[in-house]
């Protein structure tokens, strides 16, 4: 049985769900969402050995920041020579695995105004795209879509279009009853 969580993962995080994204980033009303560590803790029993992970990485404000990612996948997104530089540049350490940087980035999340723009290494976003919006301030890019393009746009937008259609299929299912749980972890 579905619940209310169900439909915003499905809506925000599905690439990351179904595995062709690194991971997601959602925000959850803590009033909306009154028990989403228990829910989380629950997913994560289920969905851990699937590969599947699901980490609240900041509570802030009235919201609580939710990652949804697979964990192998993040591991390689991370791992990239030019990722790791640019991890390094920003303080973080590198050559650890993957939940150490997590780990990293949430603190950062908590002592900071705003996000840390490393985050798009995290939410697979190519990391010449991050690079360009550090250099250029989030201005002068090619295109604006799920991230802002400051290299191949005809790559992204093939990405952002695999995207919708994962997003489609995944809130479909959930529309016509399906869990979280059910469409990762089938009984």
């Amino acid at each position: 049985m579905q619940t209310p969580l169900d439909y915003l993962l499905a809506y925000h995080c599905a690439p990351a769900l179904a595995g062709i994204k690194s991971a997601s980033l959602v925000s959850c009303d803590q009033t909306r969402y009154p028990n989403l560590p228990a829910q989380i803790e629950r997913y994560n029993r289920v969905l851990n050995p699937r590969g599947l992970r699901f980490r609240i990485l900041c509570a802030c404000g009235g919201s609580r920041l939710l990652l949804v990612y697979r964990e192998a996948c993040l591991e390689r997104a991370l791992s990239a020579p030019r990722a790791q530089a640019m991890l390094q540049a920003a303080g973080y350490p590198v050559g650890m695995p993957a939940e150490l940087l997590l780990d990293t980035l949430a603190a950062r999340l908590r002592e900071r105004d705003g996000f840390p723009h490393e985050i798009g290494l995290f939410l697979g976003y190519p990391a010449e795209d991050v690079y360009g919006f550090l250099k250029y301030g989030g201005k002068n890019c090619k295109y604006t879509g799920c991230w802002k393009v400051y290299s191949d746009v005809d790559r992204a937008l093939a990405l952002f279009d695999r995207y919708r259609r994962c997003r489609s299929a995944l809130c479909r299912r959930v529309s016509n009853g399906d869990s979280i749980i059910q469409m990762f972890c089938p009984s």
